[in-house]
């Protein structure tokens, strides 16, 4: 059966920032953008390559398509920080401008980009550079699908496992439920996809509150990382600031109702709560794709372990 990957073209300033973090990080998430919100519809796994332009003319690294978003630059910033392939939020819309003025593209009013988010992503040292398809025309601009099983994409697919075998031996392995979404490959998402994608699908609202300005917005892990929970939406809740920290410390949880439980303990540690106690019972406002709503066995650990009562 054809596996088919993806063939993006990107500048040397994006991989060489990438790459050197990746001395530090090893794979990570990176955000692949573009100054437009145009939409990239790839399956979950989908292995995506790093190819920079003429005249370097390579495949410089690899990682896994795991959702595209149409995100505010300064969130893009605030979650990927370096991982978009820019030293800081001013360079990121410096690099905007440029783009859009050489292909005469109008800016977002909102400021939003399109954004892929890659998971796992791995960048070569420049003596292992990837010789790009041979059947591409070195000037080309835009990214495109390729076949992974046959001729020159099963050539490069192969050249760039080869680079990373430990990448190689994840690929054939059996799934491990720590993973993503089911794919063809099911990739280690970090906590910059996690927050995205949480945020997504709660349609960027509190949960609780309903709340949608996003710079109060955030992701909240029901069983922290630490503790053996999951980067992925079941385990997430798009929760306002001051409710995720409560949530955190175990002042508010989730009952098996699915509704806010705020615990006697907030008033008997801080003489105070009101605005919160007003929100008990609450019923939670949950992703319309009832395979994204928390898991029960997550909540059930959160007031098992986490609440205080």
């Amino acid at each position: 059966m054809a596996m088919r990957g993806f063939v993006a073209v990107t500048d040397p300033g994006w991989y060489e920032r990438l790459a050197a973090l990746g001395q530090d990080r090893g794979p990570m998430d990176a955000n692949f953008w573009r100054p437009s919100a145009r939409r990239v519809a790839l399956p979950t796994g989908t292995p995506f390559l790093f190819k920079l332009r003429a005249p370097a003319n390579a495949i410089a690294g690899f990682g896994y398509f795991a959702s595209f978003s149409v995100l505010p630059d300064w969130l893009a910033w605030d979650t990927f920080g370096e991982a978009n392939g820019v030293a800081s939020l001013a360079e990121l819309r410096t690099r905007l401008h440029k783009i859009r003025e050489g292909a005469s593209i109008d800016a977002d009013p909102q400021g939003r980009i399109g954004c892929s988010l890659i998971a796992e992503a791995r960048f070569f040292p420049r003596n292992q550079w990837v010789t790009a398809p041979s059947d591409w025309k070195p000037r080309t601009q835009t990214g495109a699908s390729i076949d992974l099983t046959v001729g020159e994409g099963l050539r490069v697919w192969s050249d760039c496992l080869t680079r990373f075998p430990q990448a190689a031996a994840s690929v054939m392995a059996p799934q491990r439920p720590r993973y993503g979404a089911p794919a063809m490959y099911r990739p280690r998402l970090g906590q910059g996809i996690f927050r995205v994608q949480v945020l997504d699908a709660y349609q960027r609202a509190c949960a609780v509150t309903r709340e949608h300005s996003l710079v109060v917005l955030e992701a909240a892990h029901v069983r922290a990382y630490a503790d053996g929970g999951e980067h992925e939406v079941r385990n997430g809740l798009a929760l306002r600031t001051d409710l995720h920290k409560l949530f955190d410390r175990g002042y508010v949880t989730i009952d098996d109702q699915m509704r806010l439980l705020v615990g006697r303990r907030l008033k008997a540690d801080f003489d105070n709560g009101k605005s919160y106690y007003q929100l008990t019972g609450t019923p939670l406002a949950l992703p319309s794709d009832a395979k994204q709503r928390p898991m029960a066995a997550a909540l059930a650990w959160h007031r098992e372990h986490r609440f205080l009562g």
